[in-house]
């Protein structure tokens, strides 16, 4: 974990985490064995290999696993179609993972390993690249073309505790770990969970502000009890296996927009001498924002025309990885990157028009010509790359 949140100024309970509108501190005695700069695409992939001597920074453990160990996964930040994002650029690029997945398999390190995923775009981690056969049952949040939501936001219900200005969290995570708390998980299945947390992420079936849950991998898994993966707490033996009904309605918004409502929640609060600041900031938020749709959408009109815009947004199919050439995806986002600034968590949301470019073989130079016309001068100021990317 980063661990930015607890001791964060504007934290309105130092030193403290919750996630629950009436839920207590969950940040007390959490380990943390890799935080700030530690927090890595290179040290994930080590530590899940087992690998550490490639680790740098942090406590230095790793998945020390053996044939006959179990391993749980779960992994939350932002996301985007065949992106994963990290505290510290570069971001985890969706073949790089499922690669060093399939190495972990064929060291022979593990006999069973279960995924969490939450993340906008989620499935397009795995869609089309996830064997089978790896032993491996992944758990996503999301299709591979729909956005994650959070919940608990101010404003809505229900709202999290008035002092916060944030969203307490993410639809999926909050709802397999809400499950988790109030069931044996020596009783419950993977699979019955898994249909509860479907069930809320997808807003009771409506999918109004909710996803679709996908799995991917390895399924016979799913008969298996929760706990050979996420442990057990004895208090929880008089507890049912998969009985309790989340059936209260919640308010859901999408995840792109947490930082917009922060945002407005802060200058909104904000005192008479404070609220010029809060406005510039909410007001640069947004015209970049505007800068990166009009940007991409400028791209898509120069390389295919204006009557083909809807190239850029295509989605490939089920059974089909995002893109052929995971090369290119990464070359045509430092491109854009270069000239137009950075994605930010925001932007990334554009990966699927990098990608679409990429299946319908564009040449690099003309694509760098076209966001040359497009985003000339425009890769100043704080979302400036400075050569740093975010692949």
């Amino acid at each position: 974990m980063y661990d930015d949140i607890a001791t964060c100024d504007e934290n309105p309970r130092p030193g403290t985490i919750i996630h629950h509108p009436e839920g207590g501190d969950v940040y007390a005695g959490v380990p943390k064995d890799y935080t700030g700069d530690a927090v890595t695409a290179d040290n994930f992939f080590a530590v899940i290999l087992g690998d550490k001597s490639s680790v740098k920074g942090g406590s230095g453990k790793v998945i020390d696993s053996k044939p006959d160990d179990r391993i749980f996964l779960y992994y939350t930040d932002h996301g985007a179609a065949g992106l994963l994002g990290m505290p510290e650029k570069p971001y985890v690029v969706a073949n790089d993972f499922v690669e060093v997945l399939k190495k972990k398999h064929a060291m022979g390190t593990y006999k069973e390993m279960v995924i969490y995923l939450e993340a906008c775009e989620s499935g397009s981690i795995f869609e089309g690249l996830l064997p089978e056969d790896l032993n491996i049952y992944a758990i996503t949040s999301t299709k591979p073309e729909e956005p994650s939501y959070i919940i608990y936001c101010p404003d809505m219900n229900p709202p999290p505790p008035p002092e916060y200005t944030t969203c307490l969290g993410d639809t999926f995570s909050v709802a397999w770990m809400e499950d988790s708390e109030t069931h044996n998980l020596k009783k419950e299945s993977l699979a019955q969970q898994i249909n509860k947390v479907k069930e809320r992420t997808s807003m009771f079936g409506t999918y109004a502000n909710g996803s679709h849950v996908m799995e991917y991998g390895t399924k016979v898994i799913k008969p298996e009890k929760v706990y050979l993966y996420q442990g057990y707490n004895p208090e929880t033996a008089n507890l049912p296996a998969n009985r309790i009904h989340f059936d209260k309605k919640m308010e859901s918004v999408n995840q792109r927009d947490g930082d917009l409502i922060y945002l407005w929640q802060k200058y909104k609060r904000s005192s008479v001498s404070n609220r010029a600041d809060a406005l510039k900031q909410m007001t640069e938020t947004l015209r970049y924002m505007a800068h990166l749709d009009s940007s991409v959408n400028m791209i898509g009109v120069l390389l295919f025309g204006p009557q083909n815009g809807s190239i850029l947004r295509s989605s490939r199919g089920r059974g089909l990885p995002l893109v052929d050439d995971w090369d290119c995806l990464k070359s045509m986002t430092r491109l854009f990157e270069k000239h137009c600034g950075l994605l930010t968590e925001y932007g990334m949301k554009h990966m699927r028009a990098f990608a679409n470019i990429c299946n319908n073989l564009v040449e690099e130079t003309e694509v760098e010509e076209a966001i040359i016309a497009t985003c000339s001068g425009k890769n100043i100021g704080p979302y400036a790359s400075l050569g740093a990317y975010s692949v």
